[in-house]
Protein backbone atom coordinates (compact mmCIF):
# COMPACT_ATOMS: atom_id res chain seq x y z
CA UNK A 1 0.00 0.00 0.00
CA UNK A 2 1.39 3.68 -1.48
CA UNK A 3 1.31 6.63 0.27
CA UNK A 4 -2.32 8.67 -0.96
CA UNK A 5 -3.95 5.17 -1.16
CA UNK A 6 -7.56 5.14 -0.17
CA UNK A 7 -8.39 2.61 2.54
CA UNK A 8 -9.02 -0.79 1.36
CA UNK A 9 -13.27 -1.43 1.85
CA UNK A 10 -12.39 -4.70 3.85
CA UNK A 11 -14.38 -5.50 6.92
CA UNK A 12 -12.89 -7.06 10.36
CA UNK A 13 -14.63 -8.55 13.34
CA UNK A 14 -14.64 -6.88 16.77
CA UNK A 15 -14.36 -9.08 20.01
CA UNK A 16 -18.28 -8.34 20.41
CA UNK A 17 -18.47 -10.10 16.66
CA UNK A 18 -19.76 -7.11 15.00
CA UNK A 19 -18.46 -6.57 11.94
CA UNK A 20 -16.67 -3.25 10.86
CA UNK A 21 -16.02 -1.73 7.76
CA UNK A 22 -12.06 0.31 7.58
CA UNK A 23 -13.68 2.50 5.51
CA UNK A 24 -16.38 3.29 8.07
CA UNK A 25 -13.36 4.19 10.78
CA UNK A 26 -13.38 7.99 11.97
CA UNK A 27 -10.15 9.54 10.67
CA UNK A 28 -7.51 10.24 10.83
CA UNK A 29 -7.00 6.55 12.44
CA UNK A 30 -4.27 4.73 13.09
CA UNK A 31 -3.96 0.86 11.73
CA UNK A 32 -1.88 -1.11 13.26
CA UNK A 33 -1.12 -5.28 12.31
CA UNK A 34 0.25 -7.59 14.68
CA UNK A 35 0.93 -11.62 14.53
CA UNK A 36 -0.87 -13.13 17.58
CA UNK A 37 -2.38 -12.03 20.47
CA UNK A 38 -0.50 -12.58 24.12
CA UNK A 39 2.55 -12.90 22.61
CA UNK A 40 5.56 -10.69 24.33
CA UNK A 41 6.15 -8.11 21.68
CA UNK A 42 2.15 -8.17 20.51
CA UNK A 43 1.31 -7.95 24.08
CA UNK A 44 4.26 -4.70 24.56
CA UNK A 45 2.90 -3.24 21.42
CA UNK A 46 -0.66 -3.16 22.54
CA UNK A 47 -0.03 -1.86 26.14
CA UNK A 48 1.64 1.06 24.80
CA UNK A 49 -0.82 1.81 22.24
CA UNK A 50 -3.62 1.21 25.33
CA UNK A 51 -1.30 3.59 27.50
CA UNK A 52 -1.31 6.29 24.52
CA UNK A 53 -5.24 5.87 24.27
CA UNK A 54 -5.86 9.59 25.75
CA UNK A 55 -3.06 11.22 23.66
CA UNK A 56 -4.10 9.74 20.55
CA UNK A 57 -7.87 10.30 21.33
CA UNK A 58 -7.08 14.26 22.18
CA UNK A 59 -5.18 14.29 18.96
CA UNK A 60 -8.68 12.93 16.92
CA UNK A 61 -7.29 9.93 15.86
CA UNK A 62 -9.27 6.42 16.05
CA UNK A 63 -6.56 3.41 16.77
CA UNK A 64 -7.65 -0.08 15.92
CA UNK A 65 -4.96 -3.01 16.46
CA UNK A 66 -5.58 -6.23 13.79
CA UNK A 67 -4.63 -9.75 13.65
CA UNK A 68 -5.77 -13.04 12.41
CA UNK A 69 -6.98 -14.31 16.00
CA UNK A 70 -10.39 -14.96 16.60
CA UNK A 71 -12.99 -12.43 18.37
CA UNK A 72 -12.31 -14.08 21.27
CA UNK A 73 -8.97 -14.63 22.08
CA UNK A 74 -9.08 -10.64 21.32
CA UNK A 75 -11.60 -10.64 23.90
CA UNK A 76 -9.55 -12.53 26.94
CA UNK A 77 -6.51 -11.38 25.56
CA UNK A 78 -7.68 -7.53 26.01
CA UNK A 79 -9.27 -8.84 29.46
CA UNK A 80 -5.55 -10.47 30.58
CA UNK A 81 -3.91 -7.01 30.33
CA UNK A 82 -6.37 -4.56 30.56
CA UNK A 83 -5.84 -3.05 26.99
CA UNK A 84 -7.75 -0.04 26.11
CA UNK A 85 -6.66 0.12 22.47
CA UNK A 86 -9.44 -1.69 20.03
CA UNK A 87 -8.46 -4.87 18.59
CA UNK A 88 -10.51 -6.88 15.36
CA UNK A 89 -9.93 -10.19 13.80
CA UNK A 90 -9.28 -10.66 10.02
CA UNK A 91 -9.79 -14.17 9.92
CA UNK A 92 -9.87 -14.64 6.64
CA UNK A 93 -7.16 -12.57 5.57
CA UNK A 94 -8.54 -9.82 3.35
CA UNK A 95 -7.33 -7.06 5.72
CA UNK A 96 -4.28 -8.60 5.97
CA UNK A 97 -4.31 -8.94 1.53
CA UNK A 98 -5.53 -5.20 1.33
CA UNK A 99 -2.45 -4.07 3.30
CA UNK A 100 -0.21 -6.16 1.85
CA UNK A 101 0.88 -7.96 5.46
CA UNK A 102 0.52 -11.22 4.93
CA UNK A 103 3.23 -13.15 3.66
CA UNK A 104 6.58 -15.55 4.17
CA UNK A 105 8.79 -15.17 8.07
CA UNK A 106 11.32 -16.68 9.12
CA UNK A 107 12.30 -17.91 12.82
CA UNK A 108 14.87 -20.11 14.80
CA UNK A 109 15.74 -21.09 10.76
CA UNK A 110 12.23 -22.48 9.64
CA UNK A 111 9.97 -20.63 6.85
CA UNK A 112 6.10 -19.73 7.65
CA UNK A 113 3.35 -17.35 6.40
CA UNK A 114 2.35 -15.27 9.22
CA UNK A 115 1.67 -11.05 9.44
CA UNK A 116 4.51 -8.15 9.31
CA UNK A 117 4.15 -6.25 11.80
CA UNK A 118 2.85 -2.54 10.60
CA UNK A 119 1.22 0.04 10.84
CA UNK A 120 -0.38 2.74 9.06
CA UNK A 121 -2.13 6.29 9.22
CA UNK A 122 -4.66 7.63 7.15
CA UNK A 123 -5.57 11.11 7.13
CA UNK A 124 -8.23 13.14 7.95
CA UNK A 125 -9.68 12.05 4.14
CA UNK A 126 -9.17 8.57 4.57
CA UNK A 127 -5.68 8.36 2.48
CA UNK A 128 -2.82 7.01 3.23
CA UNK A 129 -0.26 9.51 5.23
CA UNK A 130 2.30 6.97 6.31
CA UNK A 131 3.17 3.08 6.83
CA UNK A 132 5.56 1.74 8.89
CA UNK A 133 6.97 -1.56 8.36
CA UNK A 134 9.31 -4.34 9.86
CA UNK A 135 7.83 -2.56 13.22
CA UNK A 136 10.12 -2.67 16.69
CA UNK A 137 8.22 -2.35 19.32
CA UNK A 138 10.01 0.23 21.67
CA UNK A 139 9.00 3.34 20.96
CA UNK A 140 6.69 2.70 18.17
CA UNK A 141 3.81 3.85 20.01
CA UNK A 142 5.26 7.28 20.56
CA UNK A 143 6.33 7.59 17.00
CA UNK A 144 3.19 7.06 15.59
CA UNK A 145 1.33 9.60 17.97
CA UNK A 146 4.42 12.21 16.76
CA UNK A 147 2.84 11.91 13.49
CA UNK A 148 -0.77 12.08 14.40
CA UNK A 149 -0.05 15.02 16.10
CA UNK A 150 1.45 17.20 12.79
CA UNK A 151 -1.51 16.14 10.55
Amino acid sequence: MDVGARIPPVTVTLPDGDALGLADLSFPAVIYFYPKDDTSGCTREAQDFSALADAFAAAGATVLGISKDSPASHGKFAAKHALTVRLASDTDGSACDAFGVWGEKQMYGKTYMGIERATFLFGADGTLVEAWRKVRVPGHADAVLAAVRVL
